[in-house]
């Protein structure tokens, strides 16, 4: 048996005459892709290609929030629903009919009524909320690596918004077991304009979010504003628990709410009535402001988030 034998490289073989090792080269310093991050001056607006290039980052961030609200728990998804209930319960009882302000409708209409005001309610003051300390929860997320931090908090509002589908779709089934007793519910045209609702809606919350994240971010005292001022708003928003008849008087001031009108007619759209496009145009005023004033804002403390937070 011959012995076996190896192949010996010599050492005093230049490097550039030994045969590399089998596997794919590394490219170049010419065929890595350049990122230049620039300082913008002054007061500039969201960068939408930088925001559109970080889609799945953003996606990643609402599938995260969705999964961490709900980890752990005995119910799981079915908090979405236990909280708004909850809240209904508040209301159906203790203002509507221990306080009398049902305004003469039956307790089965009275119901339908609150819950129809109580769901867009709590997806606008759950986004507001979680998108205004999404900054200071995430604090390592920002500070150790670069990535437009607007979508943190957009994330936490799309976060919200899946728990107002859930709710959107018990409401549905709801309404439609009224419908089928002829109690509460007239279908008409007006239930085409919800999705135009939820948006105002949904841009509403998003524009404040982002701008409360940069205030909280800045001076953490404002997360404790968000909690008690939502608080306050809520009961600012009589339509939520009232009839009509209870504010009439009151109107033209309420519409100046943005949140009233988005109520407001988001019940006129599901359970049939009289649209308020009055307040509805207030409503679409103050969302668009509050997209482009956030927007802006956000953009301008950004720069020194880093060292701020």
């Amino acid at each position: 048996m011959s012995p076996a034998t190896d192949e010996v490289l010599p050492l005093d073989r230049p490097l550039s005459e030994q045969t590399p090792p089998p596997g794919p080269s590394s490219p170049s310093i010419d065929d890595l892709p350049l990122t230049v991050i620039e300082n913008r001056l002054g007061w500039t607006w969201a960068d939408f290609a930088e925001m559109w290039r970080f889609r799945e980052l953003f996606f990643y961030l609402t599938l995260r929030d969705i999964r961490l609200r709900y980890k752990q728990t005995a119910l799981g998804v079915g908090w979405s629903v236990f909280q708004p209930l909850a809240t209904i319960i508040v209301f159906v009882v203790f203002v509507g009919f221990l306080g009398n302000a049902s305004g003469g409708m039956d307790r089965a209409t009275y119901v339908l009524f609150v819950v129809a005001g109580v769901i867009p309610w709590n997806f606008f003051a759950s986004a507001v909320q979680n998108a205004g300390g999404s900054l200071v929860s995430n604090e390592r997320l920002v500070t150790k690596t670069y990535f437009p931090r607007v979508a943190l908090p957009a994330a936490n509002v799309f976060a919200a918004f899946f728990d107002f589908l859930i709710c959107l779709g018990l409401f549905a089934l709801i309404a439609i077991a009224y419908a089928a007793t002829g109690v509460g519910v007239v279908v008409s045209w007006n239930l085409l304009l919800v999705p135009v609702v939820v948006l105002l809606l949904a841009a509403l919350a998003t524009g404040l979010g982002v701008f409360l994240s940069a205030l909280v971010a800045a001076q953490r005292d404002f997360r404790f504003l968000i909690t008690f001022g939502m608080q306050l708003w809520m009961f600012a928003t009589p339509c939520i628990y009232l009839p009509p008849e209870s504010y009439e008087r009151w109107k033209w001031l309420l519409q100046f709410n943005p949140v009233f009108g988005l109520v407001y007619n988001f019940r006129a759209c599901t359970l049939g009535g009289s649209m308020d496009w009055i307040s509805l145009t207030i409503a679409a005023t103050a969302a668009l402001v509050a997209v482009v004033g956030g927007g802006i804002y956000f953009r301008r403390v950004e720069r020194a988030l880093s060292d701020t937070i």
